[in-house]
């Protein structure tokens, strides 16, 4: 028999309506006949324009093409691929939070970075020094819709340190920062950062493991946000107004330590229990097994003992040579991550909660998990 060419139909059926897709849009960035659109606004997920073939066929894939499922970092045997392609091997069990060269503490030295920034404002600093020095023309990041006070997180296209600090902060909504991707292209960016959390992270690894298309060759430098649930934009009215009071188009910024924590334009601050906002958790988000980004040059995130301080794991030798340039330029400052070993705990605590939602059904690599100390 031929061998298999898997397409839309096939992740049609075993990602996007399986409850695997996480909405990355990778797919649609590949599809080179303009057949899938995204839903930004609802679902959050791909979804089929032609009538040909239907909404769960493709006959583009039926004479051949499979870029959709090449570029999907959630299709069959995806982790060791990437892990193959990007690290020479696949992880271990112990690597619950992926493969890395160098755990550390990291922050912004430009105190307006880290005014604007989130947890000390790396990412930010990253962006603006990777932008002065040629490493990207542009950046893939989220930006808040019109003025802000709707809290409804979009993709979009930062190419100076004015935009990078215009989008600085995080939303806890779900933006698919890959659609900014033509818009770089437009421009004529030939080097593109994608900032994005885990999901995300992994598109423009999978797409050069697997040759999907020529997509993957622009991308750069790649920077992926700890992320354990993203929530629907459902959870503004219905419980920080509903239950709390909290108008969103009051609030100027927002952070998760445990409890969500809230910052309101009149100068005061709230918490609301983690717990209460489950509810809220957006669908693609609950199967995810991936906290770490382990698939990114460099993955970041704010947890920990300390507010100003980004735990930051290196994994490639573009992240590595990143930071080091960083360092040099004195445009960030370094700790090492066992000064706060809790950080390093959580991080593993987290990584393996996440592993454990992926379904038995699926392929089995990411539940690989080290056995519990005193098991």
């Amino acid at each position: 028999m031929p061998p298999e060419k898997p397409h839309w139909a096939h992740l049609f059926r075993e990602v996007v309506t399986s409850g695997l897709c996480t909405g990355c849009a990778g797919c649609v960035l590949a599809c080179p006949y303009d057949v899938l659109k995204y839903d930004h606004t609802d679902t959050y997920r791909p979804w089929k324009v032609e009538e040909a073939g239907g909404s769960d066929n493709c006959t583009h894939g039926e004479r051949g093409c499979t870029l959709c499922t090449r570029a999907c970092p959630r299709f069959r045997a995806w982790e060791p691929e990437i892990d193959t392609a990007l690290f020479g091997r696949p992880r271990e069990a112990a690597e619950v939070e992926g493969i890395s060269k160098d755990i550390v503490l990291a922050r912004a030295t430009d105190p307006a970075v880290q005014e604007v920034g989130q947890d000390g404002g790396l990412v930010s600093a990253m962006l603006i020094w990777a932008l002065e020095n040629g490493v990207i023309d542009a950046a893939l990041v989220s930006y808040l819709e019109g003025d802000g006070r709707s809290w409804k997180a979009v993709p979009g296209l930062a190419r100076t340190r004015e935009e990078v600090l215009a989008g600085a902060g995080s939303r806890y909504t779900y933006s698919a920062n890959t659609l900014a991707y033509p818009d770089a292209v437009a421009a004529g960016c030939e080097r593109i950062g994608l900032v994005g959390m885990s999901c995300q992270a992994s598109v423009p690894p999978v797409m050069s493991a697997r040759r999907a298309g020529k997509v993957a060759r622009r991308f750069a430098l790649n920077i992926g946000l700890l992320c354990s649930k993203t929530f629907e934009d459902s959870i503004f009215p219905e419980l920080f107004e509903g239950r709390y009071g909290l108008a969103r188009q009051d609030m100027v910024k927002m952070n998760i330590k445990g409890v969500i924590q809230i910052w309101m334009r009149d100068g005061s601050y709230h918490e609301v229990p983690l717990k209460e906002a489950h509810a809220w958790t957006r669908e693609g988000c609950k199967a995810c097994p991936d906290f770490a980004a382990e698939h990114a040059d460099i993955s970041t995130g704010g947890i920990g003992a300390f507010n100003d301080w980004t735990l930051t794991l290196v994994r490639t030798d573009r992240g590595r040579e990143v930071m080091e340039g960083m360092l040099a330029d004195k445009a960030i400052e370094v700790r090492p991550g066992d000064d706060d070993p809790g950080a390093i705990a959580l991080l593993r605590k987290l990584s393996r909660s996440s592993r454990r939602r992926w379904p038995e059904t699926a392929v089995p690599e990411p539940r690989l998990l080290p056995p519990r100390v005193g098991a």
